[in-house]
Parts: structure tokens; sequence; C-alpha cells
């Protein structure tokens, strides 16, 4: 099998982003491929714990910082009117996620392809043999595990226990858009999260300010050490850490940068505007950023992954 990423090809000059930051499944991936059926049950609780009203309004989004990605279309900054609404604080958990299944027997789509990407350190010691593939191009810390999923995130042998409230992980936009349906949310616009995410600040490189560690203080799970084999976890975590381990924005929410990249309702644009097909923006960064290659826990830092891609980094949080 191999587990190259597509490029596309949008025709506007945008080149597909790294692999590093949320790897790709390709088009013939082993497994049935079956799309994932929404449950239609909706689940008396809506889904979340903490939900924060937004007034909405009008905000700076995007940036022209130098430490910017121009290829993946950051600016330039420009003023996007964002009606009221809702988010949750957090990403979704673990423990929310077995809520859904548990309703309705939801099967994701890493488990319906029958393998997901996990990132070579985090490979539980029982799941060496269940290695696929290990030559994703340009990225070869990304293994494509048989039998890695949301409850199995380092592979068979790993489970969520003492992870009930870290982010759930190997999910792609169709398991996100299922989870919405059950628990009458929905994916948050790219504009609502980056105006989220921005907590009321203008036009700052992080969520909190301009500093990544003010006075000597992780504000975030990224990675520190040598990018992609030592990893120093000076921050306190390795993987993906409690979704409030590290401080809210100003508008109460956590995890806006690290952790796990976060999928958006907003599909991928190229330059001209024109919709990639299968395609969607994710925002946040996660817990493998490094600023030696990737730099993307800044605010207006943004990437792309494919409808039915999963992986050990990527989740999301809900919206109304």
């Amino acid at each position: 099998m191999s587990t190259e990423p597509v490029d596309p090809g949008d025709g506007g000059g945008t080149p597909p982003p790294s692999p590093c930051c949320a790897p790709r499944r390709p088009p013939a991936a082993a497994g049935t491929g079956a799309a994932a059926g929404a449950s239609a049950v909706r689940s008396p609780h809506g889904g979340t714990d903490d939900v924060i009203a937004l007034p909405g309004g009008t905000f700076l989004m995007g940036t022209d910082d130098p430490e910017g990605f121009p290829e993946d279309l950051e600016g330039p900054v420009r003023p996007v009117a964002v009606a009221p609404f809702a988010i949750a604080a957090t990403p979704v958990t673990n423990r929310q996620f077995a809520r859904f299944v548990d309703a309705t027997g939801y099967r994701t789509d890493a488990e319906r392809y029958g393998w997901s990407f996990v990132f070579h350190l985090l490979l539980a010691p029982s799941a060496h043999r269940y290695v696929l593939d290990a030559s994703v191009p340009q990225a070869p810390w990304w293994l494509a595990v048989e039998g890695a999923h949301w409850a199995a995130p380092d592979g068979p042998g790993s489970d969520v226990r003492g992870r009930e409230r870290h982010p759930v992980v190997h999910v792609s936009h169709r398991d996100a858009e299922a989870y919405c349906l059950w628990s009458g949310t929905r994916l948050a616009t790219e504009a609502e999260w980056e105006y989220a995410a921005r907590g009321g600040l203008s036009q700052a490189r992080y969520a909190w300010g301009d500093e990544l560690t003010p006075d000597g203080r992780h504000l975030c799970n990224i990675w520190q050490g040598a990018f992609p084999a030592v990893n120093t976890a000076e921050d306190g975590f390795a993987g993906t850490s409690p979704v409030t381990a590290f401080p809210p924005n100003g508008y109460g929410l956590y995890d806006v940068a690290g952790n796990v990249w976060e999928l958006t309702a907003e599909p991928w644009r190229d330059r001209r505007g024109r919709i990639s097909p299968g395609e969607s923006v994710i925002r946040g960064g996660s817990y493998l950023c490094h600023d030696s290659y990737c730099n993307r826990y800044r605010v207006a830092a943004r990437s792309r992954t494919t409808v039915d891609s999963s992986s050990g980094n990527t989740g999301f949080r809900v919206a109304r």
C-alpha cells in the first residue's frame, strides 16, 4: 500500500501542504472505504459540555507576518464580519466521542478503512507488527498502522484509558460531521474559528500575545527538541494533553494552539477562490508543530486535509 499524498492540482499556484502537518489518505486506500453514515439520533445533552456564546462582529482576519506561509494563503489581512454564534470551549474529547459511539454504534473512517496514521515515536510497542507502510514521502515519521483508530490511538494494544479528557483523534471530516449531526451542532467556519481563537486580541501572533513562551511559560502543547527524533516534552506532554491543561484565551477557549489540528466547515480554496473538491481547512496546529518546519500554532496559520483522512494529531470542536 502506498500512503503518498496526492496533489490535486488547484491550478492557482498553491502547492499541497507538507504531510508533516496532517497526512492525507490516498484515494486508493486499503479497506472498504465505505462512506461513513451519520446517525439521525440526537443527543439530549447537545454533545458538548461547555459552549461559549460570542457576540460576533468585524475583526482583522489573516496575517502578513513574515513567519507565515504565503503558500497556505494566510494573508492578506482583511476585515471579516462574523454573526453571533456559540463555540465549544474545548475540542471534542475521547469521553464525549465515546458517548456518541455508544449511542449510535458509529464506525469511523479509520475503522472502515482498517488503518490510520500514527506518529512513529508514539507507536505502541505491541503495534510494530501492524505497520503497513512507513514511506510517506518527505514524512517518514508518519506510519500507516492497521487497527489504529480513535479508541486505539497508538495502534493495536493501546486504548484511551486515562485519556478521557484528551481530544479525540483519528477522526475524519466525515466523522466530525456525523458527530455534529448526532449532537445538534456543527463545525465552525474558518472565520468563526479564527475570531474565537483570537480571544479579542487584534493581529497578535498567538492566541495570548506575540511571545511564544512569556516568562518562560509554555502556553500550548507543541514540540520541543529536535524534530522528529527527540521530543524533550518541556511543556509536559509528548503526545496529546488534556484539553484544559493550558490556560484559555480571552474568550475562554482552550487548545486553539497546539494539541490537535481542528477540522472546520470551510472547503479549501485556491488563490482564485475555486474550491478544491474533497478538501477542507484545518486550524490550530498540533503537538507535533515546531518552528523548524511547521510553526502553524500561530493563530492565523492554516493547512488542509481530505474529508476521509485521519491521523493521531487531528480532532475537532463543535459550534452552533
